[in-house]
């Protein structure tokens, strides 16, 4: 599986790693956060969301984005059992995202339709989520597990896999990950940060967004 349905913003179908140099992850403690969150990372220059599975808020939020900000692709992340795949698809998501890939889970992703980014961090998984038919994967978690130097030495003997390095990036480690020929993008959370959602400055994300956008 190496791309979206037709996607909501060029109405082709794309990969999911070229949608954006940085998908933002984030974390949504309260619902009314979700539209207007979405909406600065719109205006900021980067139309893909990461929604984690993580807070009792998760799945609601991505009902108010899908219903509120349909020029957003719109992912659910950290889905870790085949129930939440479900769920997260029911709720309006449009890609998912696992932290890692058991022969379950990864059956369940594929079940929804829906263009899934599994998690992985040894050759072994990578080989494995390859057998599957899948080609886009996440590595997670990207700095504890070799960052990227250890994608460079992945590269040649895997030459098949793509990948979304999640996991402990910044703003400054970003660009290393960027350059190498199997990422096409990079998760970070840095891009909407817990005291910018809580005080609802919107124009900082917005800021954030597009000096992520720009490492394009």
């Amino acid at each position: 599986m190496t791309s979206t349905p037709e996607s909501v913003l060029a109405g082709t179908p794309v990969s999911l790693l070229s949608v954006a140099p940085v998908v933002p992850v984030v974390v949504i403690d309260d619902v009314d956060h979700a539209v207007p969150l979405a909406r600065a990372l719109v205006a900021g220059g980067l139309p893909i969301i990461e929604v984690t599975l993580r807070t009792p808020a998760a799945l609601s939020a991505i009902r108010e984005i899908a219903a509120e900000v349909p020029e957003i692709l719109l992912g659910a992340g950290t889905v870790c059992t085949p129930e939440q795949a479900g769920h997260a698809a029911a709720a309006g998501a449009q890609f998912l995202v696992s932290p890692g890939a058991t022969p379950g889970l990864l059956a369940a992703m594929l079940g929804t339709g829906l263009p899934f980014l599994p998690g992985t961090s040894s050759v072994s998984e990578m080989l494995a989520v390859l057998e599957a038919g899948v080609s886009e994967m996440k590595f997670f978690p990207a700095e504890a597990s070799g960052g990227a130097p250890w994608l460079k030495a992945v590269s040649a003997p895997v030459p098949a896999a793509r990948f979304c390095p999640t996991g402990g990036i910044t703003a400054a480690s970003a660009p290393a990950y960027l350059a190498l020929p199997n990422v096409g993008c990079v998760g970070g959370s840095w891009l909407t940060p817990k005291d910018a959602l809580e005080a609802g400055d919107w124009e900082r994300v917005a800021s954030l967004a597009a000096a992520a956008a720009a490492l394009g």
